[in-house]
C-alpha cells in the first residue's frame, strides 16, 4: 500500500475514533443531565438557560422565587412512603382549617414544590384545599438517583393516592396537580384505574413523553440533531437509569382516562411547546377544559395573569364536584 494513502487511512480512522468517542461523551453527558440526581459537570449557567430556552433570565423568575421563599416558611408535615423499588419518598403536608377538598401536587423536572407551588400555594390553601406537595423521585429530600420524567413518577404518584385515602378517607375530593414534568406524570397516571374519591386533574404545561420533549430541546434549544441523537440517548438510559424513556406517553394514558382534566399553558413556552399541550387536549377523551394564557412562559402563567387561573380552577373544582361539564 502506498505510504501517503496508509497514512491517510490511518488519519481518517483517527478523526472517525475521536468523533464516535465525542458523539459517547456528549450522549452519556445529556443522559446526565436530563436524568442524574447528581451531575459532576459543572454546567454554565448559559448552557442552563438554552436548556430551558431562556427561562433562567426571565426576569419573572425572581417573584417565583420570592413565592417559594415565602412557601418554605409555612407550617408543613413532612411525610414519607415506600414505592415498589424500595425508594423512600418525601412528602409535605399543608393542613387548611376548613377542608374541602384534598390536592396531591407533583412538581418538575430539577425543581421543588416550592420553587413550582411557592405562588399558587395561597390561592389553594384559601380555598379549601389540604395540599399533599411531594417531592419526586431523585430530586430533594426523596430517595433516588435518576429522573424518570414521569415514566417511572407515575407509580409514586398512586403511592401517594393510596398514602392519602388511608390518612384521610374518600370523603373529600381528590385532585392530582402538576406543573411541567409533574403535569406529565398526573397525565401518565390518568391511565390508571383511579378511584371514584379522585375528581380531576390539573396539568399545566406537561410534556407529551420523554422522547418528544428530549427531541424538542435537542433541536430547538441545543440545536442538535434530536432524531440522530435519541436511539443513542435512549439506550444509555435503559442501562444507566433503568428505564425505557419511548416506552409510554401522556398520550396513551389520555386516550383511556375517564377523570376531567383542567389543562393550562402559557403561549410563550419555549421549554416545553404549547403544541405538546394541544397535543394532550385532542387525546382526552374524558370531560376537559383548557386554559391557554398570552404571554406565559414556561409554568408561569399564575404568575402572569393570577384572575385567569384562579376563574379556571374554580370554575373546575365547581364543575367536578357538582355542576358538572356542558355536553
Amino acid at each position: 500500500m502506498d505510504k501517503r494513502l496508509r497514512n491517510a487511512l490511518i488519519a481518517v480512522g483517527t478523526v472517525s475514533a475521536s468523533a464516535v468517542g465525542i458523539g459517547i461523551a456528549l450522549t452519556r453527558l445529556t443522559v446526565d443531565l436530563a436524568v442524574k440526581r447528581d451531575v459532576r459537570v459543572q454546567v454554565p449557567e448559559k448552557f442552563q438557560d438554552k436548556i430551558s430556552g431562556g427561562l433562567k433570565t426571565d426576569p419573572r423568575v425572581k417573584k417565583i422565587e420570592e413565592a417559594s421563599e415565602t412557601a418554605k416558611q409555612y407550617e408543613t408535615e413532612t411525610v414519607q412512603i415506600e414505592v415498589e423499588d424500595g425508594l423512600k419518598l418525601t412528602g409535605h403536608i399543608r393542613e387548611c382549617a376548613s377542608p374541602r377538598r384534598i390536592i396531591i401536587a407533583m412538581h418538575g423536572w430539577r425543581s421543588s414544590w416550592s420553587m413550582d407551588f411557592g405562588v399558587t400555594a395561597d390561592f389553594y390553601h384559601d380555598n379549601g384545599a389540604i395540599m399533599l406537595y411531594a417531592d419526586q423521585r431523585g430530586q430533594n429530600d426523596s430517595d433516588g438517583e435518576y429522573i424518570g420524567f414521569g415514566i417511572l413518577e407515575r407509580y409514586d404518584c398512586i403511592k401517594w393516592l393510596e398514602f392519602v385515602r388511608e390518612r384521610y378517607g374518600d370523603e373529600l375530593p381528590i385532585y392530582l396537580l402538576g406543573v411541567s414534568m409533574g403535569a406529565s406524570t398526573v397525565l401518565m397516571a390518568s391511565g390508571a384505574e383511579l378511584p371514584d374519591s379522585v375528581k380531576g386533574i390539573i396539568a399545566d404545561c406537561g410534556f407529551t413523553s420523554p422522547k418528544e420533549i428530549w427531541n424538542h430541546i435537542l433541536d430547538n434549544n441545543l440545536h442538535l440533531n434530536g432524531k440522530l441523537m435519541f436511539p443513542l440517548v435512549n439506550s444509555v438510559c435503559k442501562r444507566v437509569a433503568q428505564f425505557d424513556s419511548d416506552c409510554y406517553s401522556t398520550v396513551d394514558a389520555l386516550s383511556v382516562n375517564t377523570k376531567p382534566v383542567l389543562f393550562i399553558h402559557g403561549s410563550d413556552d419555549n421549554f416545553v411547546p404549547l403544541k405538546m399541550t394541544f397535543e394532550n387536549y385532542l387525546a382526552c377523551n374524558a370531560d376537559k377544559e383548557l386554559l391557554i394564557v398570552p404571554g406565559a412562559g414556561h409554568g408561569m402563567s399564575y404568575i402572569t395573569d393570577p384572575k385567569a387561573y384562579e376563574k379556571a380552577v374554580a370554575d373546575f373544582f365547581e364543575k367536578c364536584e357538582g355542576k358538572g361539564f356542558e355536553a
